[in-house]
């Protein structure tokens, strides 16, 4: 993993709403975040825990398409990647 891509979110709060992505592959991940994020309050955070290697620009690129906070990624307690995305609107 690349570290500068990797955030420690520390003391933050666990996700509003954590989806299970694994086993899903581009653009799946993605379109479920998409159907997804409007469950959380603006201000709230989802979390995606995706084994697919896209997702670490797919998620990225879908905040900045849809105005939202990319948060950065940390692990799942299975080690697995988790990328935090923040509902601005």
């Amino acid at each position: 993993m690349d570290s500068s891509l990797t955030v420690t979110f520390g003391d933050h709060p666990e996700p509003d709403l954590e989806l299970d992505c694994r086993g899903m592959l581009c653009p799946q991940p993605v379109i479920e975040l998409g159907r997804r994020h409007a469950e959380v309050p603006v201000g709230g955070v989802v979390a995606v825990v995706v084994e697919d290697v896209a997702a670490r620009t797919d998620v990225p690129a879908w905040c900045r398409m849809r105005g939202q906070e990319y948060l950065g990624e940390d692990a799942a307690e299975d080690g697995v990647p988790r990328y935090r995305v923040r509902r601005l609107r």
